[in-house]
């Protein structure tokens, strides 16, 4: 294993760099890597920014996105920098799997290969490791990576700052999670301070909501809402067709499963939804209720004791009651 601080004099000279995240990234994983490649940029190395998939439209407003190389509509381009690559980030995830049809590329590189996570159990192909998965998000661990290691505070400009805090914030649903300790408020504090405008990026992200995805929602809550009371668990079972009526795009269904979460003593929620060629599960809970465990024992995923995901190939209906199945065997943590 190589460490930071090697790192730290390699990149005191000219690198060429490619930085990843997972699959449909989200605001952690856009914003930690927007959030490095200003950085990098910055420091005058050759950098591009690949990302596996699409993402939310609700995240185009964020500075230097229009510059992110989508994988599966550049896949000759792609895979040529990769390969002549000195070093890859891999940002937001620990299993390469998450990368999708990025993997083999990325695995064969020989690269330099730097991770910086926040989830558990690690698959163990990096050669440089920023890991702490008690972190609230990657984005905080960027901003520990510029500031502590690579000791530039100075080098954060408005669009990092911005970046990271979006990263951050979406992360820790809006500064609510256990996550939020007051390390995170106090990073937070300086990124405003840096030129982050709290205000504006809350507008950004969560007032940008289309017509049809505000209908989706209300269609949700009044026709796929099931509340299992005696378990205090709430479901929300998305059909493909559903997701065909209002048009529903990358990134339209998040936040869905908060709603379930928000109804009054639930303890446990799930959103599973048919996506045709496969169904996935998002999960979510208070306390002592273990999301990752759930979904890496029964749903071949994982993530967080009180975020996590996972999915099937089983049909709608059979995950669903696949995980009401499941739900007796957690009864004294979901009951007490």
């Amino acid at each position: 294993m190589v460490s930071l601080n090697d790192l730290k004099k390699k990149l005191a000279e000219r690198q060429k760099i490619a930085i990843t995240t997972h699959y449909k990234p989200d605001g952690d994983a856009l914003g930690s890597s927007l959030a490095l490649y200003h950085w990098l940029t910055k420091q005058g190395h050759e950098v591009a920014l690949i990302v596996p998939s699409d993402y939310p439209s609700f995240l185009f407003w964020m500075p230097g996105q229009a510059d992110a190389i989508i994988y599966t509509s550049h896949k000759e381009k792609s895979d040529k920098f990769i390969e002549q690559a000195d070093i890859i980030f891999c940002l937001d995830f620990n299993h390469l799997s998450r990368i999708q049809s990025m993997e083999d590329a990325v695995r064969k590189s020989t690269a330099l290969k730097v991770m910086i996570d926040h989830h558990i159990a690690p698959e163990g192909f990096d050669d440089v490791r920023l890991w702490d998965c008690k972190a609230a998000a990657t984005a905080q661990l960027v901003y520990d990576f510029i500031v502590n290691h690579m000791d530039d505070r100075k080098g954060i400009s408005a669009e990092i700052a911005t970046s990271l805090y979006t990263g951050i914030m979406t992360d820790t649903g809006s500064f609510r999670f256990p996550s939020t300790t007051a390390e995170v408020h106090l990073i937070i504090a300086d990124l405003i301070t840096l030129g982050a405008q709290n205000w504006k990026i809350h507008e950004y992200i969560f007032n940008s909501s289309t017509e049809s995805r505000l209908k989706f929602l209300g269609f949700c809550l009044l026709n796929r809402l099931e509340v299992i009371p005696e378990y205090n668990t709430a479901i929300f079972a998305i059909e493909a067709e559903d997701l065909k009526q209002f048009n529903i795009t990358t990134g339209d269904t998040e936040g869905l499963v908060n709603y379930a979460l928000s109804v009054s003593g639930i303890r446990l929620a799930a959103l599973i939804i048919d996506r045709t060629e496969r169904i996935k599960l998002s999960l979510r809970s208070v306390g002592d209720i273990p999301c990752n465990e759930i979904c890496s024992r029964f749903f071949d995923g994982g993530g967080h004791k009180n975020a996590a995901g996972g999915h099937s190939k089983k049909p709608l209906l059979e995950v669903v009651e696949l995980f009401k199945s499941i739900l007796p065997e957690y009864k004294n943590l979901l009951t007490t």
